[in-house]
């Protein structure tokens, strides 16, 4: 029921109002009285009405000061003023403040009823919009991820200034104004033999969310196959010693809990100006690097002696060392992802002394060496598939390798070279083993075509579905598909409405259904947010340019 307050401070009018009218048969709730503005307020701020009707001029506080201070509590209130005064200064004040009605005395109860009735058809209007919003609003509270993950990306950057970074930060939540900032990269994975995603890591991933989320000096940015960026603010050096040496360990103890997942992390250096976030980055990237090269289980500064013990100059006399190279780039081709594999050539290529690649032999020893690793790995990835995979390192990539070696000049046209090579076997190997993403996300896409009309269907049952948690599986799609899991829900929902809105006679309120909204005025809703017109409009457009 639509609640309504009286103030006035003629009793005989007061009551003649009140007893006038029968509120509940009428569809209203009568929750109070009272003869003044300031006798008035209290009881008004407690009782929250939907509709206040007050005299406009009473002793102490008048209606329209009742009516400025009620409106800045309460915004979505009417307001429904009854004068004696038929004066335009009294009406320009009260459309000034937001009132609803101006009634002039004497009114009779038809035609205040005639007046309520239509105040409160505005307000149940705006509280089902306002409904539809907040539906709308939760449905795509997934892309809040998404864009934090761009905004991280700004920041890190250095393509933001220090205004557009502080109040982009509070749509976030995030409070940047700070003395210090510094970045800790971390990641967990499962072990290579598992070819899907345990409820351990699921847990662990899910733990790690929340404990960050729920300390309010770090910022957590999810990066996919990356993990995470933490951002961590102080403003005293050794509060944020003290922090980060808390926040470690507590990742530390999360992972402990689970023996078979591992992790790796890299801090950065603290900063003192938000614009100089990119250095912190830079050097946590640089630590985190060193996770191709380093044991599992650690988090590590870039200061650490040298990033690696594993890569070292390279002497071609020296078969030990070709054996730990083979050992390095083994480990990421059982552990690292394609997404990582620019990262994980930098790494190795950082442990190379520059003047190694003037050398021609050296340039063919490193390609061979690498050419020679990822083959083997590949072979031994295809003898132990369950099934046959029609993928191998074949004839054409040995000539791919001879002329990478008559031809690389520089540094990074090995790279490029070395990168193609590892992303193949990184194919080959999710092929073979069903751990690529590619695969998870074609079945989501294949369930959100067969399975869009449903109104079960959502984010977390498809996560469900293809055995990962909500958050890790939406920001996986996201990064994947370039768009949030709903995004692309309600596009195909869009399209599908669309096109029965274009060749069908069916109702609109029918095509939202056959659609997957079972509420017809928010399929409206949706379509109108979506499209820029109404599904009637869409129609009856799209009809006039059949004719």
């Amino acid at each position: 029921m639509i609640r309504v307050f009286l103030v006035e401070d003629e009793i005989i009018i007061r009551n003649g109002i009140k007893n006038s009218i029968e509120w509940e048969n009428e569809g209203y709730q009568f929750v109070g009285e009272a003869s003044d503005g300031e006798l008035a307020l209290p009881i008004i701020l407690k009782e929250k009405p939907n509709i206040l009707i007050t005299d406009i001029r009473m002793p102490f506080m008048s209606g329209l000061e009742l009516s400025s201070l009620v409106k800045k509590e309460l915004p979505d209130i009417k307001i429904i003023i009854l004068s004696g005064y038929d004066d335009f200064d009294y009406a320009k004040d009260a459309i000034h403040i937001g009132v609803a009605r101006y009634l002039l005395k004497p009114v009779s109860s038809a035609k205040l009823l005639e007046n309520l009735k239509e105040v409160s058809e505005h307000i149940l209007h705006e509280q089902k919009e306002k409904e539809l919003k907040e539906e709308y609003l939760r449905e795509m509270s997934e892309n809040e991820e998404l864009k934090k993950m761009k905004f991280f990306g700004e920041l890190v950057s250095g393509n933001i200034s220090l205004g557009d970074a502080i109040d982009k930060g509070k749509t976030f939540h995030m409070n940047l104004s700070a003395q210090i900032y510094k970045i800790i990269l971390f990641k967990i994975q499962a072990p290579a033999c598992q070819d899907s995603l345990s409820d351990s890591y699921i847990e662990t991933y899910e733990e790690i969310g929340n404990t960050a989320s729920g300390l309010p000096y770090i910022y957590s940015f999810q990066r996919g196959a990356d993990g995470w960026a933490f951002l961590l603010i102080a403003d005293e050096p050794e509060e944020m010693e003290y922090r980060e040496k808390s926040f470690t360990k507590t990742l530390k103890d999360i992972v402990s809990k689970y023996p078979e997942i591992e992790y790796f992390g890299g801090i950065g250096k603290p900063v003192f100006r938000l614009r100089e976030l990119n250095n912190s980055f830079h050097d946590a990237d640089y630590a985190f690097a060193s996770r191709f090269t380093k044991e599992t289980n650690q988090i590590c500064y870039s200061s650490d002696n040298h990033i690696s013990q594993n890569i070292e100059s390279l002497d071609c006399n020296n078969f030990a060392e070709l054996e730990q190279a083979h050992n390095v780039i083994g480990k990421f081709l059982n552990n690292g992802t394609i997404e990582e594999v620019q990262s994980f050539v930098n790494a190795c290529f950082n442990e190379i002394p520059e003047e190694q690649f003037h050398s021609t032999i050296m340039r063919q020893y490193i390609i061979m060496n690498i050419y020679i690793s990822v083959k083997s790995f590949c072979e031994k990835i295809l003898a132990n598939a369950r099934e046959h995979i029609d993928r191998k390192i074949s004839e054409a990539d040995d000539e791919a390798m001879k002329q990478a070696i008559l031809t690389a000049e520089s540094v990074d046209d090995i790279k490029i070279y070395i990168g193609h090579l590892l992303e193949q076997a990184l194919e080959i190997r999710n092929t073979a083993s069903g751990r690529g993403y590619s695969d998870i996300i074609k079945t989501a896409v294949e369930q959100i075509e067969h399975t869009y009309m449903s109104d079960n269907i959502s984010l977390n049952t498809v996560a469900a579905s293809v055995g990962m948690s909500p958050s890790y599986f939406s920001s996986i799609f996201s990064r994947e598909m370039g768009r949030t899991f709903t995004e692309y829900l309600t596009d195909v929902r869009m399209e599908k409405a669309k096109e029965l809105l274009t060749c069908s006679s069916m109702r609109t309120s029918e095509i939202g259904y056959k659609v997957g909204y079972k509420d017809p005025h928010y399929f409206s809703y949706i379509f109108k947010k979506m499209l820029g017109c109404s599904p009637k409009k869409y129609r009856s457009d799209r009809k006039g340019e059949d004719k």
